[in-house]
């Protein structure tokens, strides 16, 4: 997911975002471990998404504390 894209979401939507990441990462490293994985290199893709998500949440939480 591009970063652009991520930064025109709202706060609750990238939080409902990355809990779903989270979540399908979860079921990625279940099925890596039980050897049905069909893609190995979506789970740094996903884990990459969740720390652009992270970084952004991060960056608006930065900028709300300069305004005050």
């Amino acid at each position: 997911m591009k970063p652009s894209k991520l930064r025109e979401m709202s706060r609750d939507d990238l939080v409902l975002e990355e809990r779903e990441l989270r979540e399908q990462l979860f079921k990625l490293r279940f099925q890596s471990a039980a050897g049905q994985v069909e893609n190995a290199s979506r789970a740094r893709g996903v884990r990459r998404d969740i720390a652009r998500i992270q970084t952004i949440l991060r960056e608006m939480e930065l900028a709300g504390n300069e305004r005050k």
